[in-house]
């Protein structure tokens, strides 16, 4: 007790970055406004319950480690992995307590193109929940607005207390996650209205790619790390709590099934955009086929007759122009039509008559 007090002595005023809910057994509302230097006082109490919110963001991370290190003398390691910011989500048991790492949405921030994620690390108890965050948590703010107004969540323990911040957590995947799939419905209707090569929807695709990605191989390893902490795994989680956090399991693994849908339809998203540019390819050199196809036979009658021979019958002719002009001209409309029959030329015009036709008939 000496020693951390005086641990806590030597660091500078840390009340601006952390905050202190403590539940007492049988009490009818959840206590706040503590000091750090009672922490340890109000840990011995194990019928207590004692939730400690470390915000980064407003203080100097060397204060919080020691914090960490002295009076819940957490390991180096796992401290070490809380203070930094690119680590992926787990779970580690250690005597006494679990360090666990998860990710959370950004809302302001994410978009379908641009997936931005902030990381919640914290530990689980006997008795006490810490929390470590550099930004602010939507699910943390609630969760604190919830036991504000009734300890229900505290009295059930550390573990359910975890579970609601938890909870609260993955079910604000879901939005973002509905925008991807309305993201994906637009850049498709983008594509098949595209008229030309467009890079600008292509870079757009390669975007949500990368979100996609990131977005399933974040799901994924949480998913691991829930299944874990909600099959008995950890002492620290007891049997009556576990069907809660099965629960929450079962909320990410919807989200990571629909990451796994949306990246194979990404991938068909370039497949079809790379489609439809070869069509858009392909009619421009079927046009200028039909086109060099309808010259050819012009510039061989031209030919013939831009001959300098003194002997041509023709050539004396009072209508003769006139007649090679409109035997051009029926040529060119023979071949025309042909082309037409054929279905060479004037099929995307055909296909959109047809399809107003079924829109009127369906009306």
């Amino acid at each position: 007790m000496l020693q951390n007090q005086t641990a806590l002595n030597f660091m500078p005023d840390p009340a601006p970055f952390a905050e202190i809910f403590v539940y007492r057994d049988g009490a009818e509302n959840v206590e706040e406004g503590f000091k750090l230097e009672e922490i340890p006082d109000l840990l011995a109490d194990r019928s207590s319950l004692v939730w400690v919110d470390l915000r980064g963001e407003e203080a100097d991370h060397k204060a919080i480690e020691a914090f960490l290190l002295n009076v819940f003398k957490f390991h180096h390691l796992t401290v070490e992995d809380c203070l930094e910011t690119r680590n992926q989500p787990k779970v580690e048991a250690f005597p006494g307590y679990l360090f666990f790492i998860f990710h959370g949405v950004t809302p302001d921030k994410t978009t379908p193109t641009d997936f931005v994620t902030k990381e919640l690390d914290g530990y689980l108890g006997e008795n006490f929940v810490v929390t470590f965050h550099l930004e602010s948590f939507r699910s943390i703010n609630e969760t604190k607005t919830l036991i504000r107004s009734s300890p229900f969540a505290c009295q059930r323990g550390p573990a359910f207390l975890l579970h609601q911040i938890l909870d609260r957590l993955i079910d604000n995947y879901i939005p973002v996650v509905d925008e991807f799939n309305e993201q994906i419905e637009v850049i498709e209707d983008e594509i098949l209205l595209m008229k030309e090569s467009d890079s600008v929807v292509l870079e757009r695709i390669m975007d949500l790619r990368r979100s996609v990605a990131r977005l399933m191989r974040i799901s994924t390893r949480q998913r691991e790390v829930l299944y874990r902490m909600s099959h008995g795994e950890f002492k620290q989680i007891p049997e009556s709590v576990l069907p809660f956090f099965r629960d929450v399991h079962d909320h990410l693994l919807r989200v990571a099934d629909l990451s796994e849908s949306y990246r194979e339809l990404v991938s068909g998203l370039v497949e079809i955009h790379f489609t439809v540019v070869a069509n858009r390819t392909n009619d421009v050199m079927k046009t200028l086929a039909v086109v060099s196809a309808i010259i050819l036979p012009l510039s061989l009658i031209a030919g013939i007759y831009g001959m300098n021979f003194q002997n041509m019958p023709e050539l004396h002719t009072p209508y003769g122009y006139f007649a090679v002009l409109a035997l051009m001209a029926v040529i060119t409309v023979v071949l025309l039509v042909y082309f037409k029959r054929r279905g060479w030329i004037f099929q995307r015009e055909r296909r959109e008559d047809s399809i107003g036709k079924k829109d009127e008939g369906g009306e």
